[in-house]
């Protein structure tokens, strides 16, 4: 049997890169109608392993850990700040928002009623985004304009 040098090793590492393919995501993101683009994208890759684990545990749903709200607030400090110009100004529950999650055994995207007449495009874009090979959208009034977190609403 040859071995491998260090060099060939990483030549062949390096090579392998062409054939890696994004894993499926949970995440969140935001919709710009203007752009007919996301932005504010978060995400984490899903694999076979912790879908498993959480089963093992009788934890069906997969959720992406940060609220949309948190990373708005986030962004809108960091762009201050900076001093630069961003779309995280305003209210964030205005902008068309969604969440894909994975619950037990299809990805989920949460999305409101502003999603319905550019479900063809939305499709397209959580497709190439979020790696995801089907998926099923979920209406909740939620993810609607104006609609926020429940902790919010004091």
């Amino acid at each position: 049997m040859t071995e491998l040098s260090k060099k060939e090793h990483q030549a062949q590492m390096q090579s392998m890169k062409a054939f890696d393919e994004s894993m499926p995501c949970i995440g969140i993101f935001w919709y710009a109608p203007t752009d007919h683009s996301f932005f504010g994208v978060r995400k984490s890759e899903l694999t076979p392993k912790m879908v498993e684990e959480a089963a093992e545990k009788g934890l069906p749903f997969i959720n992406y850990p940060h609220l949309h709200r948190q990373v708005w607030a986030k962004e809108y400090f960091r762009a201050q700040a900076m001093k630069e110009d961003t779309k995280f100004k305003g209210d964030y529950t205005q902008i068309p928002r969604g969440r894909v999650a994975w619950n037990i055994n299809k990805f989920i995207v949460l999305v409101g009623k502003w999603a319905e007449p550019i479900q063809a495009e939305l499709t397209t874009l959580i497709e190439q985004e979020f790696s995801l090979p089907y998926f099923e959208y979920v209406y909740d009034e939620h993810w609607d304009l104006g609609h926020g977190w429940s902790g919010d609403m004091k």
